[in-house]
């Protein structure tokens, strides 16, 4: 496929996922978007300011992260002027590890789901859409990802989820971050392709497997695209 040919075939999804977001952000209010600053989400991000300049931007501080992201988001957040919220766990990491030792090391479950399951559901529940910049291509547990879907909340709460980058490949979201002129996280020139907290996240291991570096193979899903009544 020719340059031209794949920036027609982008143009054509950018306009599909700004139909989307124009229909479900537009003047609503109760619409929150999650990004961990990867590069779908930042493109997500920057398509849905363009519609509603102050969506709620939702941001998991793990306190674990890079020090690489938390220099990006804070120079996206100030640069774009986001409507930015950081989620933090009912403990510090200080306070997690005096209790529990090096979760991450010995019950990597157990620490994905206090420092993030726990609070971004927490958050979530106060809205009645959540966006996100889930795509099937990221790993072999998202295949089956819809583009719209309701997603059962701890106490049963539902709420919409919305994924308009699904059916996106890779190549379509850096060629499209490449012409809306969108910086990325430094950490891409480093080798990694998903990229979490820090202790987690190495190079992949397998290069057709762009999540292969997270959790040194232990598991695929942090929990949170996991519905907690099915969990």
């Amino acid at each position: 496929m020719s340059i031209a040919e794949i920036g027609a075939e982008v143009n054509l999804k950018l306009d599909a996922v700004r139909a989307v977001l124009v229909r479900e952000v537009t003047g609503t209010g109760d619409v929150c978007l999650t990004c961990s600053f990867q590069a779908e989400d930042v493109l997500l991000t920057k398509l849905a300011i363009e519609v509603e300049p102050q969506i709620p931007i939702l941001f998991l501080d793990t306190g674990y992260h890079f020090a690489e992201t938390y220099a990006y988001r804070d120079r996206i957040a100030r640069e774009w002027g986001l409507n930015l919220t950081t989620l933090l766990p009912e403990k510090t990491v200080a306070e997690q590890e005096a209790e529990h030792g090096l979760l991450y090391q010995s019950a990597p479950d157990r620490c994905c789901g206090l420092r993030k399951v726990e609070p971004l559901f927490k958050a979530v529940a106060q809205y009645r859409v959540w966006l996100t910049g889930l795509r099937r291509e990221q790993a072999r547990s998202r295949t089956a990802l819809e583009e719209r879907a309701k997603f059962a909340l701890p106490g049963g709460k539902q709420v919409l989820k919305l994924a308009p980058l699904a059916e996106w490949t890779t190549r379509d979201v850096w060629y499209a971050c490449e012409q809306l002129q969108i910086p990325l996280l430094p950490l891409y020139e480093r080798g990694y392709t998903s990229i979490g907290c820090e202790p987690c996240t190495t190079l992949p291991l397998d290069p057709n497997d762009p999540r292969s570096g997270r959790w040194g193979g232990r598991k695929v899903e942090c929990g949170i695209h996991i519905e907690a009544a099915s969990s």
